[in-house]
């Protein structure tokens, strides 16, 4: 069932092991089918390194799993995975990462402004990386903290917790994104470090709303 859904979930969520996005079994990944509304997502406390596309456990939007092929369970988190679709309709693509300094900011409680301009990539509409309140992992808590965050932006951090992407296409782009984050998290945390934590000059939401590709390039006429 959704074999293709279920071999990008395995592939990126192995990726993103790689990447020393989530280490030691953390974070989760999903895929959501448009056609079935059927959830592909990874099951819990496995190491990707030995995870197969097998493994990827399928469940339906009531949370009830519909397919468990090697009999896995599905993430603890699987409720805010499930919550985020339901909150963000046009999204089938969800990278839920642990990375390091994101999560240092995350613990923090602390948003993660336009210090550099790539975030208007993020689907930040506010012009930062917002920050989800503390809900215990695996609640329903959880599932509910994300919901303000996601109306806003494609990224957020999750207090005391890490960092959620999401994306209208595919977990690859999602992924980019949770990416994004961590390397943003690290010029935002090396420029506190120089001007001796005096915040940075970011750039305005006015100005970020501003970018279309140039018009003075011409394309090929098709």
């Amino acid at each position: 069932m959704l074999e293709d859904l279920k071999k990008q979930v395995a592939e990126y969520a192995l990726q993103a092991d790689r990447m020393g996005l989530c280490k030691h079994r953390s974070g989760n990944f999903s895929i959501r089918d448009e056609k079935t509304q059927l959830v592909c997502i990874t099951p819990t406390g496995m190491d990707r390194e030995e995870m197969s596309y097998h493994d990827v456990v399928v469940m339906n939007m009531n949370a009830e799993v519909v397919e468990a092929e090697t009999g896995q369970r599905p993430t603890s988190e699987s409720l805010m995975h499930l919550m985020a679709y339901k909150t963000r309709p046009e999204i089938h693509a969800i990278a839920h990462t642990h990375s390091k300094i994101a999560t240092a900011f995350a613990v923090l409680n602390k948003p993660i402004p336009a210090v550099v301009y790539e975030i208007a990539t993020l689907g930040c509409k506010e012009g930062y990386i917002p920050v989800a309140p503390y809900g215990r992992p695996g609640t329903p808590e959880l599932a509910s903290s994300i919901v303000e965050p996601l109306k806003i932006s494609d990224v957020a951090l999750m207090e005391k917790h890490g960092v959620i992407a999401v994306d209208s296409s595919e977990l690859k782009e999602a992924l980019l994104k949770a990416s994004y984050v961590e390397e943003m998290a690290e010029i935002y945390l090396t420029t506190l470090t120089v001007l001796g934590g005096k915040e940075p000059p970011a750039v305005p939401k006015n100005e970020l709303q501003k970018w279309e590709y140039p018009k003075e390039i011409k394309l090929l006429q098709k």
